[in-house]
């Protein structure tokens, strides 16, 4: 199976001891978009206040690869009440080997996040819309230096970042 991996990567039969990652495939996992105030909502005047937060997982599934998630909340919440709520769960699957592990969990709790933030950013944009409101468009997030700031000696901040 490890050779069908490395051919789904473009890696090739051969394992030249190289280091080597590659996305086989992103989906949503779960999602979840409430507006529990509609049709009222629509008619309300006072601009919404709206809270992000993020949270990264990741797991082994199989020999070589992991499934990297990547955990959005999003509450909007107006002097009326909510306005909207979101829950999206976007993963990745990814096909790794010949990484060492001081190596290996910088990519899973940075690299990978930020190859999974666009379209996951774009899943947000299309259900905001969907759901009546203008998109919308999450900020770019530095995946890099939220790793950094987790590891001793950084800002600890729990793996969750919170943005409005």
């Amino acid at each position: 199976m490890a050779e069908d991996q490395g051919d789904m990567m473009g890696l090739g039969d051969g394992d030249d001891g190289l280091p080597q990652a590659g996305l086989l495939t992103q989906y949503v996992k779960d999602l979840s978009f409430e507006n529990p105030n509609a049709p009222a909502v629509y008619q309300w005047q006072s601009q919404p206040r709206i809270d992000v937060q993020f949270n990264i997982g990741s797991q082994n599934v199989g020999d070589d690869l992991f499934e990297v998630s990547l955990k959005v909340e999003v509450k909007a919440q107006s002097d009326e009440g909510v306005t909207f709520q979101i829950e999206l769960l976007y993963a990745g699957l990814f096909a790794i080997r010949n990484v060492s592990e001081d190596q290996l969990h910088p990519f899973l709790y940075a690299e990978a996040p930020r190859l999974l933030f666009p379209f996951a950013r774009r899943v947000i944009a299309d259900v905001v819309r969907d759901g009546g409101f203008p998109p919308l468009v999450l900020d770019p997030i530095d995946f890099g230096a939220m790793y950094l700031a987790q590891q001793p000696g950084g800002d600890d901040n729990s793996g969750i970042i919170g943005h409005a």
